[in-house]
């Protein structure tokens, strides 16, 4: 059955600040809350130690911002400028980017897409919505498309004429 809550976000990133010019105003001034997990490495693992001080102290700022945002009167007037604030933020920073960090992250979401799905009554096991797309697949591959709308053909089409 469909959940008729609100569930589970949508994970998505960007690295550094190509993030700020794709979806962060939605972030900030969006309707809705969008809660963001920044993480980063104090650690990096190129020679522009000036450029990643820089990056870093961008994302710590932003975390700011969400969580402080603009009144009018600090904006002077401007309402372009002007948000609300209290948006949700997390900032992980991790000592470098490497195996082991990486697999610390990974862990860490697994774990919090778990309890999320037993917050929300989902089992995180079961996977209909997966295993439809797998059964269609099957479908496809021995050759047995029954019913293809004209979406499914047509892109079934484009890749195999590559």
């Amino acid at each position: 059955p469909i959940a008729d809550y609100e569930t589970g976000p949508v994970i998505f990133g960007e690295p550094g600040t190509d993030a700020q010019h794709s979806f962060f105003q939605h972030i900030h001034q969006g309707t809705d809350m969008t809660p963001v997990d920044f993480i980063a490495a104090r650690t990096p693992d190129h020679p522009y130690h000036n450029h990643h001080g820089l990056l870093l102290q961008n994302m710590i700022a932003q975390g700011q911002a969400l969580m402080q945002g603009r009144t009018e009167e600090e904006a002077q007037g401007d309402a372009f400028k002007v948000f609300s604030g209290n948006r949700p933020s997390t900032t992980l920073l991790v000592d470098q980017l490497d195996a082991f960090h990486l697999g610390y992250l990974i862990a860490l979401y697994e774990q919090k897409v778990f309890v999320q799905g037993i917050i929300w009554n989902i089992n995180s096991f079961d996977q209909f919505g997966v295993e439809l797309g797998k059964e269609l697949a099957g479908r496809l591959k021995n050759g047995r498309p029954e019913n293809l709308d004209s979406s499914t053909e047509g892109l079934l089409k484009a890749a195999q004429s590559g």
